[in-house]
């Protein structure tokens, strides 16, 4: 049975082991190899345990689901190497699911920074990765730094646009530390990821200031509904607030993912396809791991004791909020939208997939 929270959160709470075990059978109802639909629901299973529910579960149906059942995902792509030297890759992820494709790029990058120090690799002709965090986080096990990026197709306003021109287009950088959790950084180089908007627009909930723009392309400042008609803002919202660096990063996002990879331009092809950007750096190709770890715990406790400002608790760093959410989350369970789990439910009896989802003590 289902723990319930209170009634008016319409949530309860699900184990992550159960919560995975569900949507890697889904996901093999599909036609996704086993080992990859593993890979992939422990993806998406990981952005909820960090409390990161843009990226979670809830992407299911919509997004992969939905995208196999258009020919859009290909369940069993055929990823192969197009260019190759000992410190960089490009691959062709085949329309693979972007979660699967980009583990393989991050591993096959940390075998390369083994070896020269840094492993870079591009993958072109893949699809949504999910959090990108999760591939980052990939290189933390083998004392290295590990950075992720993913250029999307157009919903974007660039500065001063009224079209849309550039992706999402996250960018994510984890780096370890000793005894602190690991700094781990992920953020879409939009005011929210789009994820979070359509979660806003499902709940009716309101977007404060300076996240989208109207259709006519002109920046919404004040606390909004999200309208029928709405347009993304890169970081600042504005060119006064700084809108031009978030747009900047954009840029720099899909030059890196795109441009580099030898991919179509995402302008030409449209929303849905993505090309990646994953690197892997062997802390002991350029200082001592142990050192290192010890000056990460230094320093992240600096930050942590800056003096909070009037009417705050205390100072975070990147990645610890998440992985405080991560540690009761994982043994309490993941709290999941009610609605979310009878999609699920339901989704698995239409696909002939044996779902339960039920809660069970740890993750």
């Amino acid at each position: 049975m289902r723990v319930d929270l209170a009634a008016a959160d319409r949530r309860a709470l699900v184990s992550a082991t159960v919560l995975t075990d569900a949507v890697a059978t889904i996901l093999e109802a599909c036609d996704v190899l086993a080992g990859d639909a593993r890979l992939a629901a422990d993806c998406l299973v990981e952005a909820d345990l960090r409390g990161v529910e843009s990226h979670g579960v809830s992407n299911l149906l919509a997004v992969y689901v939905q995208g196999i059942r258009d020919r859009h995902i290909n369940p069993r792509p055929d990823v192969r190497v197009v260019r190759e030297r000992p410190g960089s890759a490009t691959l062709d992820g085949d329309g693979g699911l972007g979660g699967v494709v980009a583990v393989g790029a991050m591993d096959l990058a940390i075998d390369k920074a083994r070896e020269v120090g840094v492993g870079v690799v591009v993958v072109n002709n893949s699809r949504h990765l999910g959090m990108a965090a999760y591939h980052a986080m990939r290189a933390l096990d083998h004392g290295m730094i590990g950075v992720c990026s993913t250029a999307c197709g157009p919903r974007v306003l660039p500065t001063f646009g009224a079209e849309p021109r550039l992706g999402t287009n996250p960018i994510a950088v984890a780096a370890p530390a000793g005894r602190r959790d690991a700094f781990v950084f992920d953020a879409a180089t939009t005011t929210v990821a789009m994820n979070k908007i359509r979660l806003a627009q499902r709940d009716g909930t309101t977007l404060p200031g300076g996240v989208i723009a109207d259709a006519r392309g002109i920046p919404i400042m004040t606390p909004t509904e999200v309208p029928d008609g709405f347009q993304m803002l890169h970081l600042g919202a504005t060119y006064d607030l700084g809108s031009h660096k978030g747009y900047g990063l954009a840029a720099a996002v899909d030059i890196l993912g795109t441009v580099l990879s030898g991919s179509r331009l995402l302008g030409e092809v449209g929303t849905g396809f993505n090309n990646h950007t994953l690197i892997a750096m062997d802390i002991e190709a350029f200082t001592d791991l142990a050192g290192f770890e010890a000056s990460m715990d230094r320093y992240l406790d600096w930050l942590n004791e800056c003096a909070p400002a009037p009417g705050e608790e205390r100072v975070l760093y990147a990645g610890q909020p998440e992985a405080e959410i991560r540690t009761v989350r994982s043994v309490e369970g993941i709290p999941v939208r009610l609605e979310v789990l009878d999609e699920l439910e339901a989704l698995g009896r239409e696909v002939g997939a044996e779902v339960e989802l039920t809660m069970s003590a740890g993750a």
